[in-house]
């Protein structure tokens, strides 16, 4: 039998999320097997266990590979900045995070289940990526919110992780909700994930 590459190894990771990205694109979690992403990579389904043994690893994943995307907009806004008003520092978050609609799709969902059905090394995995995101925030608002203390700003990141889960369902609207909202008599104002994100770090950053 072949030895397989660690290349090749990352390679087949990644294309077995790239599946997984596809389907979720048009198909909920709950609807998506591991046969329907096995049909969409190069190799056979069984071939899959050898990388992960759940969807909900598969699912977490692509969930770390999106926290790593999320990273990297961070550190170009601590890194390619030397000064910024709180408003600016607003901006610069609301734009990241307005791009990384998957990761806000992911953030909705049951992340109990998720983590509960994938094995201590890709959860670990996971949580070291979503922890660097912490860091990176604490380090913006250290860099350009100098006069915040410690206890401040870990009050934004217990406040602002939170809200983040509810970002998508509230800008990710479908016309049949926005039918049964109107129907309902409900006067509701949609907002953009930008929209809503910078009027939430503007209160939180106390500008």
């Amino acid at each position: 039998m072949r030895k397989v590459t660690p290349e090749q190894i990352t390679q087949r990771r990644e294309e077995i999320i790239n599946a997984c990205e596809q389907l979720y694109q048009t198909t909920s979690f709950r609807d998506i097997t591991l046969k329907e992403i096995g049909n969409l990579t190069s190799f056979s389904r069984p071939t899959i266990y050898n990388y992960f043994e759940t969807k909900e690893e598969i699912f977490l994943g692509l969930f770390q590979r999106e926290y790593d995307r999320w990273n990297e907009n961070l550190t170009a806004i601590l890194n390619g900045n030397e000064q910024m008003t709180k408003a600016e520092l607003a901006e610069k978050i609301a734009s990241s995070l307005s791009g990384r609609e998957q990761l806000l799709k992911l953030l909705s969902m049951n992340n109990y289940d998720m983590e509960a059905n994938s094995r201590q090394e890709l959860l670990t995995a996971f949580k070291q990526s979503y922890g660097h995101s912490m860091r990176l925030l604490c380090m913006l608002l250290t860099k350009f919110c100098p006069d915040m203390s410690a206890a401040e700003i870990q009050n934004f990141i217990y406040t602002f992780y939170p809200f983040m889960f509810g970002i998508y369902p509230y800008t990710a609207v479908t016309d049949k909700q926005k039918t049964a909202m109107k129907e309902a008599g409900i006067n509701y104002v949609y907002q953009t994930v930008y929209e809503l994100t910078y009027s939430c770090l503007i209160r939180l950053l106390g500008e």
